[in-house]
């Protein structure tokens, strides 16, 4: 039970509230985009997500394991795996820096956690120092060569860092674990969409068959398939949603995804203002919040207007 967010029956017109479309007004609308009209009418009925608070028990927890570090005799293995679950509950709660020296003080008290590098991978790529990301990555893939995660892992660090080919090959390999995961779906897609947009809307539909029509996750890949409006799409973020932090969760993902999808056409300045409200939502540990500041960094990098 999530202390902060009381379970209770989900009321969407308590939810639901209006943006200024002054907000969406840079980027929203393109000629190269038949979808931006109605798009545009639905950015000014969107649902905003109340952003999660950081759960007193993780505060607790990470008050409490400074305390054993800092005060009890331990093994050097056990100190390794105490700054590293303190780096996991820094990380959960935001604070990356801390966790990122947490999990450095693991791996030297540990060479082989495998885990920590998985963790110093991902925020290299935060970080966009991919070289150091790859290198990371790699040393869980040598040390356990079927851990699953490091392929997702160290294929957002090859997209994110240019290599969309090889992001393919690792999101393939992640993806054909679990075929019927629209997420590992979706990464894949966005990866093979820069090699060839065409030909990966064809293999993405061809996929979509085994994902599950009940599965949220698949209104977007009808998104992307041109099969749902993106007024269609927003319109439909509440459905069976029963709690706060069940549709702060959604937003955090959708958000991320609309970002994405205006990136496509060409509405970079939607696509931004998409990625600040999936980062909005505090929902630290999943993949969209992750990586939706990156992507604001790499449009800043580019230098498109946002």
């Amino acid at each position: 039970m999530n202390f902060f967010f009381p379970q209770f029956k989900f009321k969407p017109l308590m939810l639901i509230t209006v943006i200024c479309m002054a907000l969406f007004t840079q980027g929203c609308v393109s000629p190269n985009n038949s979808d931006n009209n109605t798009g545009s009418a639905a950015l000014s009925q969107l649902v905003i997500a109340e952003p999660l608070a950081i759960n007193f028990k993780s505060e607790i927890a990470i008050a409490r394991l400074s305390e054993v570090i800092n005060r009890v005799k331990v093994t050097d293995e056990q100190k390794a795996q105490l700054h590293y679950d303190r780096g996991v509950l820094y990380d959960s709660v935001g604070l990356r820096s801390l966790a990122r020296l947490d999990f450095s003080h693991a791996i030297q008290l540990k060479p082989n956690l495998i885990d920590a590098y998985n963790f110093l991978g991902i925020h290299f790529t935060q970080l966009k120092e991919f070289s150091q990301a790859y290198e990371k990555f790699d040393s869980v893939l040598e040390l356990e060569p079927t851990h699953e995660y490091a392929h997702l892992n160290r294929g957002i660090a090859l997209y994110y860092g240019d290599r969309p080919e090889l992001a393919a090959q690792d999101f393939s390999d992640f993806h054909h674990k679990q075929s019927d995961d629209p997420y590992r779906l979706l990464w894949l897609y966005l990866a093979e969409y820069e090699i060839d947009s065409t030909l990966a809307k064809q293999k993405l539909k061809q996929r979509a068959e085994l994902v599950a029509e009940h599965t949220w996750a698949k209104q977007v890949i009808y998104l992307y398939l041109g099969e749902i409006s993106q007024a269609q799409f927003i319109s439909e973020l509440t459905q069976n949603v029963q709690s706060n932090k069940a549709l702060t969760d959604r937003l955090c993902e959708a958000y991320f995804y609309l970002g994405k999808y205006n990136q496509s056409t060409d509405n970079y300045g939607a696509a931004a203002n998409f990625f600040k409200l999936s980062l909005s939502t505090n929902v630290y540990e999943f993949v969209e919040h992750r990586y939706a500041r990156l992507e604001l960094d790499l449009m800043r990098t580019k230098k498109v207007n946002l």
